[in-house]
């Protein structure tokens, strides 16, 4: 197995914060077309990254070849184009008022030499930003000398000093050749151009198209084109409607070129099933896959080629159907082998996939990856995922359900402090974030760090969750927010009838959207929580629009957020005189997905109603707050303030 730095144990507070906060020490993990070599990012200091090489028979990390800070520049994912070169994501934020976000695409030789840029080059004539930077789409399996596909955003350019005009514009396909100089078009740019699926062995096959209007905002309705075979014309193929909850009709996510068709998400009686659609030009439409309780969850992919062998769907916990029958097999083998770590999910593949890289977890395992030799069966470890909780005893995480004030019984995740008996203990409701999301069974660090301080933790799958069909999700957690957030504070309710929260212990915690649904749980029912902790919350809903109107989905944001009595009566920060409990905000100063002038309005309007509250900002943080010690503080100042207001 490969080693990674370890942490101390978490016996005191101090230590706890710092082994939950710390990042996942395996960030991400690819393996070379040989099966010989593995590409590691690991984490390193603070929000930093780094890339290691290892070969497999040796079982050590050579010294990084890349590494990235965080501040600004973030290195994302890398992947083998070649045995002795990979291709990786770059990204970064701006450090502006608009926080705008980049993407890049660089190669890199397995020795760490000869550093080439990928993504197409922007110059002082370009007429636009070229904020993506391209992704891979096809990795050529079948060329031997590592040459990919990737998508390229191009950009018109003034004419001016200029002999030839370039007035190609928006998303096209290129071939490129990442040690070499190759570039060449696969297929011409087109405006509203969204995405292109290829047949995995280098031939695109479709393409979508996002209808806009004059001033550039993103539409509804997305339209579908294909090509038959050896073809190069665009016919028409499918259409969609983007929805609050997602699309509808028809939306294609993989080719098969041995089957000839396309492999989809379409609604089946109110859930999202799995469908095929030939690409012959019938375009005959067949189920593949549907549940009578839950939503498809999506394609299970896997090889150079990205073959689909598989659906997942989530119940009490993931699981995984698979066409492959030796897949199928593999998988029972390996739940047996591997009992304490039922979650499994197949990373990365040799050219051959005779080796497998794979992902085991469970609720009480952060995670391992591991290694699967088909030839010999012998499946063998590479490293822990958090190496930081070797020996921390974990919580477990029990489905439960809990009835709502309708007598609807709601779903969710109630884990206890290892070794309690649940009851009479202090209490937290943990409200997950989107509103379209939902939460999962197994390993979450912030439950389990409240757990092991001696916290019961409810997860509610609220309705306006995703994942049990279109009734379930219901106009989405904003315009429905009364339903949502009576679900939410029902979940606490439930844990004072039930015995495990002690009386005047609840508290409620959650990020984003779940932090929406704690300040907003109290302008429901001001008594019901003693103490509030909101990470990057949405805290206004007018403000939260208008944040989008410098991009082009603030058509489709505004169409989520609606317009009505919900906008006032929903905003926790336009309700502030009614909440009684002290708060704590956390929030990054680069956060892009909800504003920080959000959380900052919030504790002006608390102050102003004379409430109590405190703002925690993080600088050059976004969303995720994705930095060890960013991480560490808030579990500690969290912490430190339940225990102070519950009495522990």
């Amino acid at each position: 197995m490969l080693a990674l730095p370890t942490a101390a144990s978490a016996e005191s507070a101090s230590d706890a914060a710092a082994a939950f906060g710390a990042r996942e020490g395996v960030l991400q993990m690819s393996l070379s077309p040989s099966g010989r070599q593995i590409a590691v990012i690991i984490s390193t200091k603070g929000r930093g990254a780094a890339l290691q090489i290892a070969d497999i028979t040796k079982g050590d990390l050579a010294s990084p070849i890349l590494t990235s800070t965080g501040t600004p520049e973030r290195l994302s994912q890398c992947n083998w184009s070649s045995e002795t070169r990979l291709i990786c994501l770059i990204t970064t934020i701006a450090d502006d008022d608009k926080k705008i976000s980049y993407s890049r695409l660089v190669s890199v030789g397995s020795d760490g030499k000869v550093l080439r840029l990928v993504s197409a080059r922007t110059n002082d004539l370009s007429l636009g930003l070229m904020q993506d930077g391209g992704s891979i789409i096809d990795w050529l399996p079948d060329d031997k000398s590592g040459n990919v596909l990737i998508t390229r955003q191009f950009v018109p350019q003034s004419t001016i000093g200029s002999v030839i005009a370039k007035d190609k514009e928006g998303l096209g396909v290129e071939m490129i050749d990442p040690a070499g100089s190759l570039r060449r078009i696969v297929v011409q740019p087109r405006r509203n151009a969204i995405k292109y699926l290829t047949d995995g062995h280098g031939t695109v096959r479709l393409l979508g198209i996002q209808n806009a209007s004059d001033s550039g905002y993103l539409g509804n309705k997305i339209e579908y084109l294909y090509r038959l075979p050896n073809k190069e014309t665009w016919q028409p193929f499918t259409k969609a409607l983007v929805t609050d909850g997602g699309t509808t009709g028809f939306t294609p996510y993989a080719v098969d070129r041995d089957l000839n068709l396309a492999y989809g998400l379409d609604s089946k009686d109110g859930r999202d099933a799995v469908f095929s659609m030939s690409l012959d030009g019938k375009m005959t439409q067949q189920l593949i896959f549907a549940r009578p309780d839950v939503d498809v969850a999506g394609l299970i992919r896997i090889g150079r080629q990205n073959r689909v062998v598989g659906v997942s769907f989530v119940t009490d916990r993931r699981q995984s159907a698979f066409f492959d029958p030796e897949l199928q097999k593999l998988r029972v083998a390996l739940g047996k082998a591997l009992p304490g770590q039922p979650l499994v999910t197949f990373i990365d593949a040799s050219a051959d996939e005779n080796s497998l890289l794979l992902f085991a977890g469970g609720d009480t395992d952060p995670g391992r990856y591991y290694v699967y030799d088909k030839p010999t069966r012998k499946l063998g470890p590479v490293m822990p995922a958090r190496p930081q909780l070797d020996g921390v005893a974990l919580a477990t995480v029990k489905p439960i359900a809990f009835p709502a004030a309708d007598g609807t019984a709601i779903p969710g995740y109630l884990t206890l402090p290892p070794g309690s008996n649940g009851k009479n203990i202090p209490a937290i409701v943990m409200p997950h974030g989107g509103p379209g999301d939902r939460d999962e069974w197994g390993f979450d660090w912030l439950v389990q760090f409240f757990a092991n301080r001696g916290y019961a933790v409810l997860q509610p799958n609220f309705r306006g969750s995703t994942g049990y069909g279109e009734k379930w999700f219901q106009n989405n957690g904003f315009k429905s927010w009364r339903i949502a957030i009576g679900d939410v504070n029902d979940a606490g309710r439930w844990l004072k009838a039930q015995g495990i929260a002690a009386p005047d212990k609840l508290a409620i915690v959650g990020w984003s959207y779940g932090g929406y649904a704690a300040l907003q749980s109290a302008v429901l029912d001001p008594a019901l929580f003693k103490a509030i902790v909101a990470i990057a919350p949405v805290t206004d809903l007018e403000m939260l629009r208008t944040e989008a109107k410098d991009f082009t989905n603030y058509e489709l944001v505004d169409a989520f957020i609606g317009h009505g009595p919900h906008i006032l009566q929903g905003s926790p920060a336009r309700n502030a005189a009614r909440i009684k409990a002290p708060i704590l905000i956390f929030h990054g100063d680069h956060d892009r997905n909800v504003g920080i002038s959000e959380s900052r309005l919030m504790a002006n309007k608390v102050k102003d109603a004379g409430g109590k509250v405190e703002l925690i900002e993080f600088k050059g943080l976004d969303h995720q707050l994705d930095d060890d010690t960013a991480r560490t503080t808030m579990l500690n100042k969290a912490d430190t303030f339940l225990r102070k207001l519950l009495g522990m």
